[in-house]
């Protein structure tokens, strides 16, 4: 399993949540500050099966496509040692 973030301007959530979930992925969003893209940021917190890690974020790359050399999204993608629903 893996967890990615992403970190996107408060303008491209709605966007990103609408495709995440058309494309069957379960998307939890937290409003946040600072960091790579200064104030006015969600960050998105989204637990995938391996296999699935590469159209999570082919999803991302479909709905936000660059504008220029302007950058839309930050993405980490990191192992999960365990994972449970209680």
């Amino acid at each position: 399993m893996k967890l990615i973030i992403i970190i996107v301007k408060d303008n491209d959530a709605d966007t990103l949540t609408q495709a995440f979930t058309a494309g069957n992925f379960r998307v939890t969003r937290v409003a946040s500050t600072g960091g790579f893209m200064r104030s006015g940021v969600v960050t998105m917190l989204l637990g995938v099966e391996e296999p699935q890690v590469d159209a999570a974020i082919q999803v991302v790359r479909d709905s936000l496509p660059s504008k220029g050399a302007e950058k839309r999204a930050t993405l980490f993608v990191v192992p999960v040692q365990h994972f449970e629903q209680v």
